[in-house]
């Protein structure tokens, strides 16, 4: 799996772990972020998301293979892993599985247990673009507010639009794969074994997916695990507040 990816910086590295429907464009201000204060950050786009390949499979041991994989083959064998919403569990299966490769876990706005289904306003909106007769991306645009009648959604989700060599327009996301497998996303991390990786977990407090009952089922899993909130944020965390989510996790993997 040759994940489509890009670098920022150099020194320890930090690779950062987009969510559902994202990419690595969405955490670029992050990465440059890392790069300034001197760490080397390294942001993939996760299989079937942005410009990584199109698969048939798509469950949380493979993301983690692949992040294996992906690691080695650029000579990384321990690094800071952050990840967020889906990619936070990815992060966390990685560190489950490949423990040794994994110095700090920061996991963003996720738990590692089964979430009920969330997202079909969003997959609805997604497949009412006709993506075949489509003039636009004034279009699309249109097409989504109507169903979402959220901005911020619509200008996330329309990253994904992309030309087509035909000169038409595609998804760059494996949309239907990805239908197919959200019962694999919803899913809870598998555990190997406690993971021994000191760990921080950061939720916004204008968010709903970690609540204070999930703090003990994480420490289970990661006994050495510290919470923290970020006031004034949702679940896009790095969106609403990136300046003291970066202060919080530089402060983290410094100690």
């Amino acid at each position: 799996m040759c994940l489509n990816h890009k670098i920022y910086g150099a020194g320890s590295p930090v690779v950062i772990l987009h969510g559902l429907f994202g990419m690595m464009d969405n955490w670029q201000t992050m990465g440059r972020m890392f790069a300034d204060a001197g760490y080397m950050a390294i942001l993939p786009d996760l299989r079937d998301h942005g410009r990584s390949p199109h698969t048939e499979e798509f469950n949380y041991h493979v993301l983690a293979d692949d992040i294996r994989h992906f690691l080695e083959d650029n000579w990384i064998y321990r690094s800071v892993v952050i990840g967020h919403s889906m990619g936070g569990k990815v992060a966390m299966q990685f560190a489950s599985e490949y423990e040794d490769m994994v110095s700090r876990l920061v996991v963003i706005d996720i738990a590692p247990k089964r979430y009920p289904p969330g997202h079909h306003d969003v997959i609805e909106a997604l497949l009412s673009v006709d993506l075949a007769s489509l003039s636009g991306r004034v279009e699309a645009q249109n097409i989504l507010e109507e169903k979402l009648h959220d901005p911020g959604t619509v200008q996330f989700l329309l990253k994904n639009l992309s030309r087509n060599k035909e000169g038409g327009y595609a998804w760059k996301m494996n949309l239907q794969l990805l239908i197919k497998s959200y019962a694999n996303i919803l899913d809870e991390v598998k555990r190997e074994h406690v993971v021994e990786v000191p760990s921080l977990f950061v939720r916004g407090s204008n968010s709903d997916y970690v609540s204070d009952s999930d703090f003990q089922d994480i420490l289970t899993m990661f006994p050495h695990a510290i919470f923290d909130t970020i006031e004034g944020a949702g679940h896009w965390v790095h969106a609403d507040k990136p300046n003291e989510l970066f202060e919080k996790i530089i402060h983290f993997i410094r100690q």
